[in-house]
């Protein structure tokens, strides 16, 4: 098992290795970053943005989180997290395209089919239950579709994709900037048993990339 000690040795590799071989990527990026793409995806450690689109340091804004969840634009509350992120590179940034990345074997997904945090405190899945509690509307509809096996833990996996770009939507300035073209915005879905992309379509389906 990874340990802190071995993440330090990575490091020394890489200031060994990487960094002097792009000493000049680093040098430039030490001035500022201009990435074009921004990336939501979640915080499972078997899913890397970086790693499965081959991007080098700068070239993806990426967040993370349970789920690959986008939470629709409100003032109140709590959830402003991934709202300030995505203000920053929309707005600030300037990024052209938005991509949702969601994946197979997603942990948050199973939660929120199982509802197994349900009525939880914090400390306990209390945090993780208010989180994907979003998906609660798709929650009904799979299950009643698909029951509660591997069929319906891929469909809500593909579900938080197509949650989380209706609630960019519902940004105002995603909206406007899509509107005028300066934005686009898209799904995928990285099946990690097989590496496979799969690529949302203009009819909600995915295809293989």
């Amino acid at each position: 098992m990874t340990q802190f000690t071995d993440l330090i040795d990575g490091y020394r590799h890489f200031r060994a290795n990487d960094y002097v071989e792009q000493h000049e990527r680093w040098k430039e990026l030490a001035e500022g970053q201009s990435p074009k793409v921004m990336v939501i995806a979640c915080s499972d450690s078997r899913v890397d943005p970086s790693q499965i689109f081959g991007a080098s340091p700068g070239e993806i804004f990426v967040v993370r989180n349970v789920a690959n969840l986008v939470p629709p634009f409100e003032t109140g509350g709590g959830r402003h997290g991934v709202s300030a992120a995505l203000e920053f590179a929309v707005t600030q940034l300037k990024v052209s395209e938005v991509v949702v990345i969601g994946h197979g074997s997603c942990g948050g997904c199973a939660a929120a089919l199982s509802h197994r945090f349900r009525g939880s405190e914090p400390g306990e899945g209390g945090f993780i239950d208010h989180w994907v509690d979003m998906l609660d509307g798709a929650r009904e509809r799979i299950l009643a579709q698909y029951g509660d096996g591997p069929d319906a833990a891929r469909e809500m996996e593909l579900e938080t994709v197509r949650v989380s770009l209706k609630n960019l939507r519902s940004f105002p300035f995603v909206r406007e900037r899509e509107a005028a073209g300066d934005l686009t915005i898209h799904g995928a879905y990285f099946a990690i048993r097989d590496g496979v992309l799969h690529v949302l379509k203009e009819d909600g389906s995915f295809g293989p990339a």
